[in-house]
């Protein structure tokens, strides 16, 4: 029988819901499940599985903890990050790790966009401007306009994907920075693959979607928003380490970008003194992009997508480590 272990690692434990454990059960799949606090756990529950299903943050699947899964084959990370899971280690285990982006593509690329619109709008500054008693000013109207624009996407995943379609009626151009996403594959997307560099140099608004990895930490810093223009808009709804933040908040108060909308920070939550709260030019929300009234069921929903497909021999639809195909046993469902 396929056996899938079920990690939670956050508070509160979650309650399966019964067709969860129906459907599994339909694809003769054997469920073990157990909220985890410590990495001992994991190893035990997990020792003889072929997947292990994390649903959380904290980082309890270590180099060490994949030692002790003889069996496993794939590591589901319920979510987009991958960042609390080590997957160089898994990578040179021949161990898949696959990830759910599809269920937050919807509330993340909304929150995209409203933050881009917040900050053209300056909604949020004139809505305390009101609330304090105040009315019109010049400084409460952004010097500029949306149409026309070019937003420059640095990762092309379901996210930035979903956010180019949502935009599609605004009369923007696009360009993307993406190693792994062909030019054709953008050119069906109408988005320009360009280098890193290009996109800070053109892009008036430039949105972040690529995970954190080693290669990706602190990817945005002061040589990049040194390159970026002096009325442009960063957006970050990826994670928080991706920018030097004490970079971003020089560029932003000596003028050399006008303006940041941040959904995510180095440190969570983001500290009481931090600069960025003081700033009038940067509009924040409490890394909450991903929430909605259909998330829990969307997590649950495309993680047993991928158990499902797992179980049948079949890859799962979304992976972040594609070198490892030619050795985990999954075919894709063309071949």
């Amino acid at each position: 029988m396929f056996k899938v272990a079920l990690v939670h690692i956050d508070e509160p434990n979650p309650l399966i819901p019964d067709w969860v454990r129906h459907q599994l059960e339909r694809q003769h799949v054997d469920l073990s499940f157990q909220q985890c606090s410590v990495s001992l756990e994991v190893s035990a529950l997990a020792a003889d599985a072929d997947v292990v299903w994390v649903f959380g943050g904290s980082e309890l699947i270590t180099p060490e903890t994949l030692a002790d899964l003889k069996r496993c084959r794939a590591i589901i990370r319920t979510g987009s990050g991958t960042d609390n899971i080590p997957v160089d280690e898994a990578t040179e285990r021949g161990i898949l790790v696959v990830n759910t982006p599809q269920a937050t593509m919807d509330p993340v690329s909304d929150h995209v966009i409203g933050l881009m619109l917040s900050v053209l709008r300056w909604i949020p500054r004139q809505d305390r401007v009101m609330r304090q008693g105040g009315w019109r000013s010049d400084h409460l109207v952004w010097n500029g306009h949306l149409s026309g624009s070019t937003v420059g996407l640095v990762g092309l995943g379901h996210i930035a994907r979903r956010t180019v379609q949502k935009l599609s009626g605004f009369d923007l151009e696009f360009m993307a920075y993406d190693p792994h996403v062909s030019a054709s594959d953008m050119t069906e997307l109408r988005v320009v693959k360009s280098e890193l560099d290009d996109v800070l140099r053109k892009s008036d608004i430039v949105s972040l979607h690529t995970p954190l990895t080693d290669e990706t930490y602190h990817l945005i810093g002061e040589r990049e928003l040194q390159l970026m223009k002096p009325k442009s808009i960063l957006i970050n709804t990826a994670r928080g380490p991706v920018v030097d933040e004490q970079a971003l908040v020089r560029a932003l108060t000596e003028g050399r970008i006008a303006a940041a909308a941040l959904d995510v920070f180095e440190t969570k939550p983001l500290t009481l003194d931090s600069r960025l709260r003081q700033l009038e030019n940067v509009v924040l929300t409490p890394h909450v992009a991903s929430e909605s009234d259909q998330v829990s069921e969307d997590f649950w929903r495309y993680s047993v997508e991928a158990v499902t497909d797992m179980a049948q021999g079949f890859l799962p639809a979304s992976f972040v480590n594609p070198q490892v195909v030619d050795r985990c046993g999954f075919t894709s469902r063309d071949s």
